[in-house]
């Protein structure tokens, strides 16, 4: 268990640290974990994230495949090649991989969301596996209602919501999806100004306050433990996207940078600096990882808008 989180961190793989945001154990240095693992299977893990960086997923695939027989239970590598062949168009391997990486890790966002994303791609229901993953668990099915609003699916996560007992994210879900069905648009999470007082009875205020000292000080090691611990417990600010994604950008692990700043924009609404912030920071993760071509096309975001 400890072996598979490590590797998401170290890697950019998983997800982590999970999730990321849902990972319970604490970040420490890359080079310790590296240790951890074979030459062998880091040059073909290693190799697999720049191919697929590359949209050379075949390629990327192959090389994955690699890691699996070196590390036949590694949840992380499942979840790649999951990742892998959906990017390839290969649905029914990728479902298949996605479901064993989720069995894994029930409670892991991340690999719930690849999953509803290639069923998605499928245009198959959740139903249609619903009897090969643990769906009865109540962290599985936050996680789905969470990833359903995303998807801008609401009826959806509304079923799903109705199975879960009251919480205040719940609550807050129900809100969000009320209005988007009603209005046609989600409404806006947060005032554009609160008053100092106010922000100092505000938990999501304080943690975005504590955040932005970090990232001024440059404290990323520090702003990761930070961001993961406000995304699990506000799984719907974009903001805490943007923070964990610069904090993963700038700490070894750019390719989990790139799909959480990417996820938080489905969850961004009238707030043009965030936008361009998070823009800056995919730009800086593409960069990382060698694909100088959406590096510039998110760079180009910035100074166009569009």
């Amino acid at each position: 268990m400890k072996k598979k989180l490590l590797v998401c961190m170290v890697l950019g793989a998983s997800i982590m640290m999970h999730y990321s945001t849902y990972a319970q154990e604490e970040q420490e240095s890359a080079e310790v974990y590296l240790e951890e693992y074979t030459d062998e299977f880091q040059e073909n893990f290693f190799e697999a994230l720049k191919q697929k960086g590359i949209q050379n997923y075949d390629r990327a695939v192959d090389f994955f495949l690699k890691c699996k027989q070196l590390e036949p239970n590694n949840s992380v590598v499942d979840y790649e090649l999951a990742k892998a062949y959906m990017l390839d168009k290969k649905y029914v391997q990728a479902q298949d991989y996605a479901i064993e990486a989720l069995l894994s890790e029930p409670t892991d966002y991340w690999y719930l969301d690849n999953l509803l994303t290639i069923l998605d791609k499928q245009g198959s229901p959740i139903e249609n596996v619903k009897q090969q993953i643990p769906y009865g668990n109540n962290k599985l099915k936050q996680n789905m209602a969470v990833s359903f609003f995303k998807m801008k699916k609401y009826e959806e996560a509304s079923k799903v919501l109705d199975d879960l007992e009251s919480s205040p994210l719940k609550s807050d879900l129900n809100r969000k999806i009320n209005d988007s069905l009603q209005k046609g648009k989600q409404e806006q999470i947060a005032p554009i100004a609160q008053k100092e007082e106010e922000i100092l009875d505000d938990p999501v205020a304080q943690l975005k306050a504590q955040m932005e000292k970090l990232i001024v000080a440059a404290d990323f090691k520090e702003l990761l433990n930070v961001s993961k611990g406000a995304l699990d417990s506000y799984p719907l600010q974009p903001y805490f996207y943007f923070a964990y994604g610069t904090a993963l950008n700038n700490t070894g692990n750019p390719n989990k940078g790139i799909e959480v700043l990417e996820s938080g924009l489905d969850y961004l609404l009238d707030d043009e600096n965030l936008k361009n912030n998070i823009y800056k920071q995919l730009s800086e993760g593409y960069s990382k990882i060698g694909n100088t071509q959406k590096a510039n096309e998110f760079l180009n975001k910035i100074n166009t808008g569009l």
